[in-house]
């Protein structure tokens, strides 16, 4: 536990040198939060001292079960630093929408409670759009670049921290060089986002907000209107660029980047499903509105229809319209695609596609050996074969994900939401993206969510970011035994 703790400590020295960009807009832009932020890089530093004095010298080095409880503790103890700002810049906030806010931001999650962001001072807007952007790859895998040179073992919270088949994917021999080639592709993508977006037309601090909510797949945004705001072609394209960009494996990206080809995307069988699915998803709603006569000319139903499904489908949650006055099919389908598009190894959230595509080609090899019961039939993807264990871990936790999303379900209606508010609330909570539908609505914010319905889709996102598995784990009886 010491190690445990010693490491938290360190995770909270990290967190308060992060508060010194919030500092600095608040002294460019003049909004007087400044000491609001200093206040909570000074609270997050003593804490640091005390976790750190407390576990001063770790009797023995992290083990990997131990990658569970850290990440778990992590992602607990960060969005709890994090709401300070919040708590002291907002009048009339409380502890549980800050908290909530903070913990949207740093998974990526995009949902907010917070009315009137236009006149919402710049520091704390940047602040929100910045936890996003850490949370994108995640504040523990980044803290890997500096805690194996303190002497504290990485890979473990690699394993636990990180998204997907990154952690099978090794870029560089040691973790260390793994993580600042992931975090250099996560800047140089964020560079010429915040770029092209000014281009386009946005000021640079709405481009940098932006850029950091879409590559962090987050669903924030320095408007009450969300992209609605800008009304420009050129700005949604772009965004959707990186929203597509940021749903696809980082590992690829850092490949394609080293070799200067695309290749890399050719052979990935979750590339070719994820662009597919979008494609024919953008081409399916837009005939859905021009058929309902939804907007007036084709045109207008294509870039509404590919700017908002790309949003939902890749967990980012910017908006441009109120889909939910749309024919129910569209919010629906968004909803569900919320669930599957991701890829692994990208800051988005959900089952992810490379699931997806084993469970259909499990199907497959299942409606095969009925008929043909002797059959050598291995589940394949991309060409290689999958080992049954694997397809056994993922029908596991494709069954807890549904039995989460039961149960939270239930929840919520227990507090006395309707049905298509609290189911869309709870799924869209658990792939970390920003919306459901019905009320509170596309392009509306939770504000009016209860207390106990907050911290419902509270939890929800922190499962859902951490994959299930790392929260559910800790609570089996067998994690605690020696």
């Amino acid at each position: 536990m010491l190690a445990v703790v010693h490491v938290l400590g360190l995770l909270l020295a990290s967190f308060a040198l992060t508060c010194l960009a919030p500092v600095a807009c608040s002294l460019i832009m003049g909004d007087g939060l400044w000491r609001v932020f200093l206040l909570t890089a000074a609270a997050a530093a003593l804490a640091a001292l005390l976790l750190l004095g407390i576990a001063h010298r770790p009797h023995r080095e992290l083990r990997p079960r131990d990658g569970f409880l850290l990440v778990t503790l992590g992602w607990v103890l960060l969005p709890a630093a994090a709401s300070l700002p919040l708590l002291l810049g907002i009048p009339g906030l409380g502890f549980t929408q800050a908290f909530f806010e903070a913990m949207s931001g740093l998974t990526t999650t995009g949902s907010t409670v917070i009315n009137g962001l236009d006149s919402l001072p710049p520091s704390l807007n940047f602040w929100r759009h910045a936890l996003e952007w850490l949370g994108g790859l995640g504040v523990i895998v980044m803290a890997l670049a500096v805690l194996p040179l303190l002497g504290v073992g990485g890979m473990q919270v690699y394993k636990g921290a990180a998204p997907g088949s990154v952690k099978d994917e090794r870029l560089a021999p040691r973790i260390t060089a793994t993580a600042r080639s992931l975090w250099f592709v996560y800047a140089i993508i964020t560079a010429v986002g915040i770029v092209a977006l000014r281009l386009c037309g946005m000021s640079w601090f709405d481009a940098i907000c932006h850029a950091f909510s879409a590559v962090g797949l987050g669903g924030f945004s320095s408007h009450d209107r969300s992209i609605a705001y800008f009304n420009s072609p050129a700005i949604e394209l772009v965004l959707m660029a990186l929203m597509v960009i940021a749903a696809l494996n980082f590992a690829r990206h850092f490949v394609a980047l080293r070799r200067l080809s695309l290749e890399t995307y050719k052979a990935d069988p979750e590339v070719r499903a994820i662009l597919l699915v979008l494609g024919l998803s953008v081409a399916g709603i837009t005939a859905l509105l021009s058929w309902h006569g939804v907007y007036p000319d084709f045109l207008t139903s294509l870039r509404n229809a590919a700017f908002n499904t790309i949003s939902q489908a890749t967990t980012s949650g910017l908006t441009t319209q109120d889909y939910q006055s749309w024919p129910v099919f569209a919010p629906y389908w968004m909803l569900f695609l919320s669930c599957i598009v991701c890829s692994t190894g990208s800051t988005g959230g959900g089952i992810k596609m490379f699931r997806a595509l084993l469970l259909a080609r499990q199907t497959g090899r299942e409606l095969k050996l009925l008929i043909h019961p002797a059959a050598m039939a291995p589940v394949r993807i991309g060409g290689r074969a999958i080992p049954d264990t694997v397809g056994h871990a993922v029908l596991a936790f494709i069954f807890l994900y549904f039995v989460t999303i039961a149960i939270m379900t239930f929840a919520m209606l227990l507090t006395g939401l309707d049905f298509d508010t609290s189911f869309a609330a709870v799924v869209a909570s658990i792939n970390n993206t920003a919306h459901g539908f019905g009320p509170p609505g596309a392009v509306h914010n939770l504000h009016d969510l209860t207390p106990p319905q907050t911290w419902i889709c509270t939890g929800a996102m922190l499962i859902g970011r951490l994959e299930i598995f790392s929260v559910v784990v800790l609570m089996w009886p067998a994690y605690w035994r020696k």
